[in-house]
């Protein structure tokens, strides 16, 4: 069975395959560090997949480094797409796996990924549309810092963007332009930890939360 190319299937996705946005150790530790990648920074979950983000190979005389996103399913037999999709899909089928950053941080050359894309054919969808094995993904971004690097500016913000699908399960919403914050201070960046994003019923408590947020931050590794 192969995805259905209907963008309202697309979107289908039960309870246990789209759980609300949840954000780690609000104003504690990151996660441990992989024993075979880079440290841990920041990690969020949204619909069914679980994102790990790094900054790695500072220098901080070149204000440069690479941003490492690492993009796990939570369930097995889930696939995600192609940096290399278009926005929308391929007639609608799919959505990008995408790391974008604004701000004091900018692209200092193409995302990649670390696994192979293969195309996949779906039903009622005349060319063949790209995607990675089952499993993570694991895509690196070269980004350079702009600014003092002092603090004073408004920071950065990394936006991610993916849909995973399974072809027995079905697929899960996509999530697009999901943010996470980091400043550059003393020429180090560092991620910002917020708040978990509240359920609906309790949106209204959400400015408490943000009014106690504090600028705790996990520094990147930093090459000397």
């Amino acid at each position: 069975m192969t995805p259905s190319p209907q963008p309202r299937r697309l979107l289908r996705a039960t309870g246990a395959l789209v759980p609300l946005a949840l954000l780690v150790a609000c104003g504690g530790k990151p996660a441990g560090a992989a024993a075979d990648g880079p440290p841990t920074t920041a990690r969020f979950s949204e619909n069914g997949v679980t994102v790990a983000l790094s900054v790695s190979d500072w220098q901080p005389s070149k204000r440069t480094g690479t941003l490492t996103a690492v993009f796990a399913p939570e369930a097995a037999g889930f696939h995600l797409y192609s940096t290399a999709l278009p926005p929308t899909g391929i007639e609608g089928v799919g959505r990008p796996t995408a790391v974008a950053v604004t701000g004091t941080l900018a692209a200092d050359g193409p995302l990649t990924a670390a696994q192979p894309v293969r195309p996949i054919r779906v039903p009622g969808v005349d060319s063949p549309v790209p995607v990675y094995p089952d499993g993570p993904v694991t895509t690196t971004l070269p980004v350079r810092a702009s600014g003092s690097g002092d603090g004073s500016g408004d920071g950065a913000t990394v936006l991610i963007g993916y849909a995973s699908c399974s072809t027995r399960d079905g697929c899960t919403i996509p999530v697009s332009d999901h943010p996470v914050r980091l400043r550059v201070t003393d020429g180090v960046p560092a991620f910002v930890t917020p708040c978990p994003r509240p359920p609906p019923e309790r949106a209204s408590k959400v400015s408490a939360c943000r009014a106690s947020w504090s600028w705790k931050t996990t520094p990147a590794s930093v090459s000397h």
